[in-house]
């Protein structure tokens, strides 16, 4: 006699029992741990972001990954609204509440408000966007959904976007769903200030309009 075996899910797995990596504690660094880490600003507290004490742990690929990282955040062609719009939309669009959390004050810092991040969940076609916010919105989602942007969407970037620009848009998208990857697979926990930043819950199909 054959017996089917069903899979049902472990319930255990669904207790949440801390992160899958956990940032390394400093007292384990080493001197070239701290050397990778030395250029990062500490918070107040005198502790780093979590995500980078947690990816330290593969130190070659740290190494290269934070200049990259670095210059699309800190250097970049994009203004900062710009950035952070695209940062907070591919956030929403890979559940990444970790990145969500921390790029809710970088927002705020660049002058998007309160009422347009809440809205930043309802995605481009909320009711309120500007034709050039919308249309970074609706970038991030056709990367997000095709891995690729339309020509209208191209087009109507390059009106008020030089070719670098173009081009950091699609890689500033790319980059923040890598670092999503991670930060979703590895269970990377907020650091104490920024779990209060909850991400939006999807918006259901078909709700575009502010209610």
């Amino acid at each position: 006699m054959t017996h089917e075996h069903h899979h049902r899910p472990d319930r255990a797995a669904a207790v949440d029992t801390g992160p899958r990596l956990a940032p390394l504690p400093e007292d384990s660094w080493d001197p070239y741990t701290r050397e990778l880490l030395a250029p990062i600003p500490r918070d107040a507290d005198g502790n780093l972001a979590n995500v980078f004490t947690t990816l330290v742990r593969h130190p070659a690929l740290f190494r290269h990954f934070l200049p990259f990282g670095s210059h699309l955040l800190r250097d970049g062609r994009l203004p900062e609204r710009t950035r952070e719009l695209l940062i907070l939309r591919t956030a929403c669009n890979t559940r990444a509440s970790y990145e969500w959390g921390r790029h809710v004050p970088l927002a705020r810092a660049a002058g998007i408000t309160e009422e347009e991040i809440r809205r930043v969940g309802r995605g481009p076609d909320a009711q309120s966007w500007t034709p050039a916010d919308a249309r970074l919105l609706r970038a991030a989602d056709e990367l997000h959904r095709d891995a690729r942007l339309s020509a209208a969407t191209w087009f109507a970037l390059a009106a008020d976007h030089d070719e670098a620009q173009l081009i950091e848009i699609t890689m500033l998208v790319g980059q923040y769903h890598m670092v999503a990857f991670f930060l979703n697979s590895a269970g990377t926990r907020l650091e104490p200030g920024y779990e209060t930043e909850t991400l939006p819950a999807p918006a259901a199909d078909g709700a575009h309009n502010d209610a």
